[in-house]
């Protein structure tokens, strides 16, 4: 059988460093996940295992749930116990690992100067709902959307696109699970959400009962900043629906 790879294609050499460094960091630190091998770091483009698949659908929330909190439970175990939310983590090799705070600062300033935040009230109200949630255990985000989870038909789960890689608050990434398939599929049942959120506390909890610390409020929280930080992308990469009222944040544009 003639074995197939996928070359993706990087504007910088630093990205291309970055992506490897994640993806190596994740296989460490983070097994429940399956990623595919990288195969080549060139200059430019890293080339992995080509996985047949097929993007994550609202049925898959539980199982995608249970290993979201496996993984974020493995990660803290073996590597970010010490790591802070608001200051930036190490890789073995010195480079910065982005806090979760920061980076989201600016993203939601930048989403003031694009039009979506209504003015300078609404972005303060936002900046207070980040620092509100930077608290708790450390778990890492590396963009859960659903085209980010490859399923097999022999059911195996490989998550791929290791290009951005902070960390963030337990839930945080579950959050931004469910806000990308809401935005791809339309609104999921009260009782899904729920439960999923069940499902990855539990999962985590087997790690450590300090990590099962996500409530509905607080996942409500993740979810109305996730709601201004994918704005920019409504209309693109399958985001064809519109946010539940419940989940918009107020003053937005």
């Amino acid at each position: 059988m003639r074995l197939r790879y996928f070359t993706k294609r990087f504007e910088a050499p630093g990205l291309v460093a970055a992506a490897a460094r994640h993806h190596a960091w994740l296989a460490e630190h983070a097994r429940p996940l399956r990623l595919p091998a990288l195969t080549v770091v060139g200059p430019t483009s890293l080339t992995y295992e080509w996985i047949d698949g097929r993007p994550a659908r609202p049925e898959d929330l539980p199982a995608l749930a249970a290993l979201l909190g496996d993984a974020h439970g493995a990660a803290w175990t073996t590597d970010l116990r010490p790591a802070s939310l608001n200051t930036p983590h190490r890789f073995r090799d010195g480079i910065a690992f982005g806090d979760y705070t920061g980076p989201r600062q600016a993203a939601l300033r930048r989403r003031l100067e694009q039009g979506y935040l209504a003015d300078r009230d609404a972005l303060d109200a936002m900046l207070t709902l980040l620092e509100k949630t930077a608290e708790g255990p450390t778990a890492f985000y590396k963009d859960s959307n659903p085209r980010n989870f490859l399923l097999t038909e022999a059911g195996d789960v490989y998550t791929v696109d290791t290009d951005d890689l902070t960390l963030a608050p337990m839930g945080y990434d579950l959050a931004k699970l469910i806000a990308t398939l809401i935005l791809t599929y339309g609104p999921l049942p009260t009782p899904a959400i729920d439960s999923a959120l069940r499902t990855y506390n539990e999962a985590a909890e087997r790690h450590n009962p300090r990590l099962a610390t996500t409530d509905r409020r607080r996942l409500n929280d993740f979810l109305t900043l996730h709601a201004v930080l994918t704005a920019p992308y409504a209309g693109r990469n399958g985001y064809l629906h519109s946010w539940p009222s419940r989940h918009r944040p107020q003053g937005s544009a």
